[in-house]
């Protein structure tokens, strides 16, 4: 808990200095200063409008007083997230590239992307539906991971803008795309909520039963985009078991207790802490890359997880109606890639936390079904709430 108190007292500080002028001008400077701070995001709109298999790309925003959030319609993925810190200062704290070219050359392709059909891996591309097996082509060694070679992260989706708080992107993924049966339609919703949360809502449907796990790889540093390591992160997450994996990441089937383990996050540590410890898992996913089995109390939302930033005191919430969380350390980073401060892709800058049904779900019987019938609706929701420290 020492460390905890630390970060009290660092975060703490600024504001009791802070707190020792506030007269009425001077939060309004402060307020006015935070609102130009928000709305200057060095995004440049040109470097994002082209055009791929004949669809228009383009840059779009949704803010509101204290948030702001960059979209791209190319993997209807999150481009950039502006919060402010414990200083007020309006801090980036979702990695992402500086125009749609760069997000199709990067060597990482799912940055801040829509995932889907299907999240995370699935066992040899192969699963087996109503007597019917079906192949998916293998983009992860001997697996498919992230709905294969094109998944929802290389495509152009649709775009509506109904108010400045609300983006929706809509994809028609045609039968047989990617080797997956049916039909499907997918609206991805993204909302800024009250205390400065992003609502993500997902919905699909089909005409024909097929796997559907989406989920949003956006990459975190709650310290801001390139200021460097996430290792000293805080983090606590609400699951008292996780799915241990064979070298290919590709789940036993079985749920394992985090207890005694350095995957028991139910109490705050830092991501670093126990990363290189001498354990046979963090050695299979060359670090964190693992699927939390999160204490769900009932089917609405779960408080899923909490990431405190060290330096910048922003704290992350995750809530979700899914029974999962893919916690990702950064362990492929490779510094191939310019992020649009200019930082590179470097090892271990950046996290992610992603939403989900487990991983090859589809090939796991234990495992919560991931299939939607025909005309079935496949709605999720998650949010993810920033905040500092009082």
């Amino acid at each position: 808990m020492n460390i905890i108190k630390k970060i009290a007292v660092a975060t703490m500080l600024p504001l009791f200095l802070l707190s020792c002028d506030n007269s009425p001008k001077e939060k309004k400077k402060t307020q006015d200063k935070q609102k130009e701070q928000l709305l200057t995001t060095n995004l440049i709109q040109e470097n994002f409008e082209t055009s791929i298999s004949g669809k228009e790309t383009g840059l779009y925003y949704i803010e509101n007083a204290k948030m702001k959030v960059a979209f791209t319609n190319y993997g209807a993925r999150i481009v950039g997230l502006w919060v402010p810190d414990i200083n007020g200062k309006m801090t980036d704290v979702v990695v992402g590239m500086s125009s749609v070219k760069a997000f199709e050359n990067a060597t990482e392709p799912y940055f801040g992307a829509t995932i889907g059909r299907v999240g995370n891996r699935i066992a040899k591309g192969t699963f087996s539906l109503n007597g019917k097996t079906y192949h998916i082509p293998l983009n992860n060694g001997k697996n498919s991971l992230h709905g294969g070679t094109k998944g929802f992260q290389y495509v152009v989706w649709d775009v509506e803008q109904p108010n400045n708080q609300t983006l929706i992107f809509k994809y028609h993924s045609p039968d047989g795309e990617e080797g997956f049966p049916g039909n499907l339609d997918v609206k991805v919703t993204y909302s800024i909520l009250e205390k400065e949360k992003l609502q993500i809502v997902y919905q699909a449907t089909t005409n024909k039963s097929t796997p559907v796990n989406l989920t949003n790889h956006a990459f975190f540093n709650l310290n801001g985009e390139g200021s460097g390591t996430i290792l000293n992160h805080l983090v606590q997450i609400n699951a008292e078991k996780y799915t241990p994996v064979d070298e290919g990441l590709i789940p036993f089937g079985n749920l394992a207790s985090v207890t005694n383990t350095p995957f028991d996050f139910t109490t705050y540590h830092t991501i670093g802490e126990r990363i290189n410890s001498d354990n046979e898992q963090l050695k299979n996913g060359l670090g964190y890359d693992h699927n939390f089995v999160l204490n769900v109390a009932t089917n609405e939302m779960t408080h899923a997880a909490t990431v405190i930033g060290n330096t910048s005191g922003i704290i992350m919430d995750i809530y979700t109606q899914e029974p999962g969380l893919q916690f990702y350390s950064g362990n492929f980073m490779q510094g191939k890639n310019t992020f649009k401060s200019g930082a590179k892709d470097t090892f271990r800058t950046a996290f992610a936390m992603e939403t989900q049904h487990f991983p090859d779900a589809i090939n796991q019987p234990d495992f919560a079904s991931i299939i939607l019938e025909p005309y079935k609706i496949y709605h999720t929701t998650s949010i993810y709430q920033f905040s500092t420290k009082e």
